[in-house]
């Protein structure tokens, strides 16, 4: 869930979005033929959803072919204000996802590491060291069975 209200997006800013989503690389004329704007508008558009952090445009990889041979979720039991800890795991490279949670666990945060051992030293040494963490509990992936981006709107 956001922690700020959600951007007031008309019908079209949406279907940008969604064209976005499916496809990252497709052009702005494309777009602007499917969505009833000039290219020129729809440019405008991308650039306000971009610089209002409504989105990202990223190229998405898996982390094995690219040489990142361990992933893991991580989480993580905390006393006291989880927001340092949230804070301080959002600036290790090492962390792709860190969100905040009600439950079992206080924080979950997704690492992806080049093997066992630079998973053994980040937890060891970067994230179990990190005041107020009392327990961690690790998720090692065996195998990337879904990761897509496209869910549009809504």
């Amino acid at each position: 869930m956001p922690t700020k209200p959600s951007a007031n997006l008309d019908a079209v800013s949406k279907a940008i979005i969604e064209q976005l989503q499916h496809d990252g690389r497709k052009s702005y004329a494309s777009i602007a033929t499917e969505v009833g704007l000039s290219e020129a508008a729809v440019r405008q558009r991308v650039q306000r959803l971009l610089d209002a952090g409504v989105m990202q445009i990223v190229a998405v990889t898996d982390p094995l072919q690219v040489g990142f041979l361990r992933s893991a979720m991580i989480g993580l039991r905390v006393s006291g204000d989880m927001t340092e800890v949230a804070d301080a795991l959002t600036t290790m490279d090492e962390v792709d996802y860190v969100v905040t949670t009600a439950g079992s666990f206080d924080i979950l945060a997704e690492v992806v590491c080049e093997d066992d051992d630079h998973l053994l030293e980040l937890l060891t040494k970067r994230i179990r060291t990190l005041p107020n963490v009392t327990a961690t509990e690790t998720f090692v992936y065996l195998k990337l069975n879904k990761q897509l981006y496209n869910w549009g709107t809504r």
